[in-house]
Order: structure tokens, then sequence, then C-alpha cells
């Protein structure tokens, strides 16, 4: 039996258009192998790169031909976000892949593919390793429509964090409350836009993890004041201690959220010295962890309830 010619290496290891294969001077007949599998019209893959392979690659090089196969499309919706490492809720549309193309043309319609059209402003496409999507702000705006305020609220707040040198190659915020406004202001009347407008109003800077936002958020809604986020404590002699998660200086009570990571050994023994050096401050520290945040994180709002009523905080009209 013939050997087929090995594809170029470009069209070996991801989906690729037929266009594609084309300019690499790939035969049509090469094409037709029993191991050039069909994903959509004019996109194909190797037989080896199966569905289980395919989810193993990183967004942009699964996606890329899909935005490359009809011109002026570019990823969009959840599939965008997913590129751009947003905190998404599960569902949603999570199994298919969003492309949108400018406002007058047709949607892309084609199998596992949900099409949109809309307006797309300067700056509003960004190529990210070949893959053209929408910029993050575009891309939140779009979520607008499907999510929950408060599921815009935690993408807000992670696109607006300042980042920490330290810990990130970064060190300037995906976006800002201006550019997220911009956005806004651009595209009124879009489907959506009163979410997106109350979900940036509810927004602040400083949340390090889409729960630090679901819990600061949680406390709002059972009417407890408003916290800082990560301000540092200050002691009596004006000294920066660490930055909680969230602060209530008047009633010195700080909030942490422990995720995964502050369940081991060295984590749990900074932990407890954390605390004992606040609670030397005269503070109380309430460590909250993932099944405090079950129910509508009625047992977080609990006992952050609880230690600022013990601070000297009483519910009402006056309180602050």
């Amino acid at each position: 039996m013939r050997i087929p010619q090995p594809l170029p290496e470009t069209l070996a290891f991801e989906p690729f258009t037929v266009h594609e294969a084309d300019a690499y001077g790939v035969s049509r007949g090469r094409l037709r192998h029993a191991r050039i599998i069909r994903l959509s019209r004019s996109i194909k893959c190797v037989e080896a790169l199966d569905l289980a392979e395919q989810q193993r690659l990183p967004p942009h090089r699964r996606y890329r031909a899909y935005t490359r196969v009809t011109l002026y499309s570019v990823a969009s919706h959840r599939t965008a976000a997913e590129v751009w490492g947003f905190p998404l809720p599960p569902g949603n549309g999570a199994a298919q892949l969003h492309i949108l193309r400018p406002a007058g043309m047709a949607p892309q319609r084609r199998e596992g593919v949900c099409g949109h059209t809309g307006r797309l402003f300067s700056g509003e496409v960004c190529v990210v390793e070949g893959l053209a999507l929408t910029s993050r702000e575009k891309t939140w705006l779009d979520l607008a429509h499907r999510l929950s305020v408060d599921d815009l609220t935690v993408i807000a707040d992670f696109l607006i964090r300042r980042p920490r040198p330290e810990h990130e190659d970064r060190t300037t915020p995906y976006a800002t409350q201006d550019s997220l406004l911009a956005v806004i202001a651009r595209h009124g009347g879009k489907r959506g836009i009163r979410k997106a407008r109350l979900a940036l109003e509810m927004s602040r800077i400083g949340a390090d993890s889409a729960q630090e936002t679901r819990l600061r958020l949680a406390l709002a809604e059972a009417g407890l004041p408003e916290p800082l986020v990560n301000e540092p404590i200050r002691g009596d002699d004006g000294g920066l201690h660490h930055q909680p998660d969230l602060t209530y200086p008047l009633y010195r009570v700080a909030v942490e959220y422990e995720g995964a990571g502050h369940s081991q050994t060295d984590q749990v023994e900074s932990d407890i010295g954390r605390e004992e050096r606040i609670r030397a401050l005269g503070w109380t520290e309430v460590r909250i962890s993932r099944r405090h945040m079950t129910g509508d994180a009625r047992a977080a709002v609990n006992k952050v309830r609880a230690a600022l009523i013990a601070g000297g905080w009483r519910a009402g009209p006056l309180a602050p």
C-alpha cells in the first residue's frame, strides 16, 4: 500500500482549513485520505488528533481554523473568554464555539458553531497566537446577555485587578473601569447592557480570586457594611501589616477566603502565624473556605455578621 506524503508540521498537530492546505501545496487528493477527517465544512484534521487530543490543545490552536475558514470571523463570547482566561461559571454555551462576524454579514452556520453578528469598533479585535478574537472588554460585554450580574462582576474584578509583579509576568491590569465603561458607551442599546452597567458599578479593584468577589457580593446582598478590598492593616504605631482579602477597619474585622492552597503544611503554618499577629493588633480574623460559600454563602455571611456584631456593628438604617 502506498504510504501518503506526510503533512506539513503546521497542519499535523491542529485543525486546519482546506485553503491552508492549498497554500502548503497539499493536494486535494491527499486530503481525501482515510486518516484525514472532516471536522466541519472546509476544516480538517489528522485522524490521530481525536476529540480528546483536540481538547488538550491550547484554545487558540483548537479554534483558529474556524476564524480563518470564513472571512472577517473572530472568536467571541465564551470562546474568547476561555482564551482570555476569564473566571467563567459552568454552562452557558460552553460546548459550542462562538464566532462573531461584523454586523451586516451572515453569521457562520456550521456544526458546533454558534454564529453571531455585531458591531466591531477599532481596538475591539485582537490576535493571540494567530487567533483573531474580540478584545477583553468587548468579550466581557458580549457575555452580559447570558451571564448574571454577579458573574459579570466577578469577571470585571478579574480584569481590573492590579497584578502583583513579584508573582506575575505583567505590571498593568487587563482592563480598567474606564475602558469597560468605554465599551459600554460604544455599544448603547446592546442586549445585556443594563446588567453590564450594574456589574461595573459593583466592581472593585483588589480581588485576587473569583471567590473573594463572590464573598464580597454575598455580604453586600445580606445587608452588611461594604468591606475594603486587599487594603493593608495599620497598627496603632502606623506601621503596615499584611493585606487581608476584605477588611472592616472600624470594627477591626479581617476576612480571609482560603482556597485549596491553604491546606498545604507550609501555608497552614503561615496562616496560623498571620492570625496570631492580627489578634495581637486587636483584630478578629474570619476565615472562609469553600464549604461556607454553598447555599448563597449563608454560612460565610453568618460568620462575618457575628464578628462585626462582636466588634460593635449594629444592623439598621444608621449602620455605616
